[in-house]
């Protein structure tokens, strides 16, 4: 895996998690690692356990020149759309960076341009670049975090363990109990 896409300019890898989830925050990460930046854990946030997730978190935490976090929250997922969200929680998460990027590198195929600051989409970029794998890393543990905490409002959903993605559990649940205030109220919650 490249460290970045180039060496020109500042450039911040963005990642989101939470795109497909029927309930709760999508949440996004934008990360500038130094030029010697390695871990050998660090991969794309699906290929790595939940216990090295939050070991990496730390790490890239204290060893990143710079990264942010941005929030959309599930009301406003319904009133702009999850693509439309996942681009703003990146926005967000670029504006929660102490440096400004000259370039983003964008894990997926489309997003909205930011403030004049010129973007690349990568597909699959998460598993080809280390600066979008500790972007999908802080996306996905903050988010695993939230799930967390609100799974003990509602245990019946079992977040804990499912994060709010459509699972067979999660949607007999919600057949069973209805909704809660972190639906998101445009899926479709009930269709397998």
């Amino acid at each position: 895996m490249e460290l970045r896409f180039q060496n020109q300019l500042i450039e911040a890898g963005c990642d989101e998690a939470g795109r497909g989830c029927l309930a709760g925050p999508v949440v996004a990460a934008s990360v500038i690692l130094p030029d010697d930046f390695e871990h050998e854990w660090l991969n794309d946030s699906k290929q790595v356990s939940e216990k090295r997730r939050f070991i990496l978190r730390d790490y890239i935490k204290e060893h990143a020149i710079a990264w942010g976090v941005g929030i959309v929250s599930p009301q406003e997922i319904d009133e702009i759309n999850i693509l439309n969200a996942s681009f703003l929680a990146m926005h967000r998460a670029v504006d929660d960076l102490l440096i400004r990027p000259e370039l983003l590198v964008i894990d997926g195929n489309r997003f909205n341009a930011y403030q004049g600051i010129p973007h690349e989409c990568i597909i699959k970029g998460d598993g080809k670049y280390l600066n979008i794998a500790a972007a999908s890393i802080l996306a996905k543990t903050y988010r695993d975090d939230i799930m967390d905490e609100l799974h003990n409002e509602f245990p019946m959903y079992d977040w804990k363990k499912n994060k709010a993605y459509p699972t067979k559990f999660h949607r007999k649940m919600i057949a069973e109990y209805g909704d809660t205030i972190y639906h998101r109220k445009t899926f479709k919650l009930l269709e397998c």
